[in-house]
């Protein structure tokens, strides 16, 4: 491919890994919890020191900064509240979390996240049989099912709130159920579906026996026009561009796809619990640096001198790059 160009961004998503801590044992994580590693947060006052330096990025440049927080799971994070509260009305940067959902139902949570998060991102693989059991949560589905509803019924009375996404990981086993969980999300009331494949990078022995099959992504990038168009009248968006499916077909044949110019830094930066900024989740060891000034712009420069020393653009794996959310 080696043709990605951006365009001059007017939005920079800023994605957080602000805790590994997690409390589901998804089989396909890096952060189930039965894994053995020692476990890293972000300190809370570097992430409001760095909240400072996005919103004077964002006056300086005239860019809206939109600050997406991960783990992990996010909700575990003790500063998580206070944190998003400061981002959203003290700083005016944009917001959104990823969460599995466990938490989602606590008051003082659900209130935070109707109050001060513009885009909330829910993990849903599929239904009550393989959803519980992937992620290692025993009546997991309904719990969500309940607390997704109760959380629209909320949005509605209010009048405001924020985006509703479900995000599926598409795996052997679910990707047949895709079009009949859209339709029970659409019913619950959310207004977007995002997915991404199943990838190998955190837990490869699992990726080996789960990984898609070309025939069953052949299948589904034939019948998803016809779905977007049937969802899109009852509320629901499912997202990803011709070319976030062709990254996905691609990786079903192992044919790689390189990218020569993803404009690093310009629309997307990725930051870990330390503060390490690069252009995404997969360059943070070898082009990560310390977001510790106010220059946020220059990243760009930077990261373009140092992309020789990633291996990961040669055959790239980011969503964002190849449109997921387009």
């Amino acid at each position: 491919m080696g043709r990605r160009k951006a365009r001059v961004a007017d939005r920079l998503v800023v994605v957080w890994r602000v805790t590994e801590t997690c409390n589901l044992s998804c089989a396909f994580c890096r952060y189930d919890r039965r894994q053995p590693f020692e476990r890293k947060s972000a300190d809370r006052e570097r992430v409001l020191a760095i909240g400072e330096l996005l919103a004077e990025h964002q006056r300086r440049s005239g860019i809206s900064v939109h600050v997406s927080f991960l783990g992990g799971e996010p909700l575990l994070w003790p500063p998580f509240v206070d944190i998003v509260r400061a981002f959203r009305h003290d700083f005016s940067l944009g917001t959104g979390v990823t969460t599995n959902g466990t938490l989602v139902g606590s008051p003082e949570i659900f209130r935070a996240v109707l109050d001060a998060i513009d885009e909330l991102t829910v993990s849903i693989d599929g239904f009550a049989a393989f959803h519980d059991r992937v992620r290692g949560w025993p009546g997991g589905f309904e719990r969500l099912r309940r607390s997704m509803t109760d959380f629209v019924t909320a949005k509605r009375q209010l009048g405001r709130g924020p985006l509703l996404r479900a995000n599926m990981v598409l795996m052997r086993e679910n990707i047949d159920d895709f079009a009949s969980l859209a339709h029970e999300l659409a019913r619950i009331g959310f207004d977007e579906l995002t997915f991404n494949q199943l990838g190998g990078n955190d837990r490869p022995e699992f990726f080996a026996l789960h990984r898609l099959l070309p025939a069953q992504v052949e299948h589904f990038v034939g019948a998803l026009p016809a779905l977007r168009s049937e969802l899109a009248e009852i509320g629901l968006n499912i997202r990803g561009s011709a070319s976030y499916l062709e990254r996905i077909s691609a990786s079903t044949h192992e044919r790689r796809l390189p990218v020569s110019d993803c404009a690093p830094g310009e629309r997307f930066l990725y930051l870990t619990e330390a503060g390490i900024a690069s252009p995404c989740s997969f360059t943070a060891d070898t082009l990560g640096v310390p977001l510790a000034s106010p220059r946020i712009g220059e990243l760009s420069v930077a990261f373009r001198g140092a992309r020789s020393r990633s291996k990961s653009c040669a055959d790239c794996p980011s969503t964002r790059v190849f449109g997921k959310f387009a």
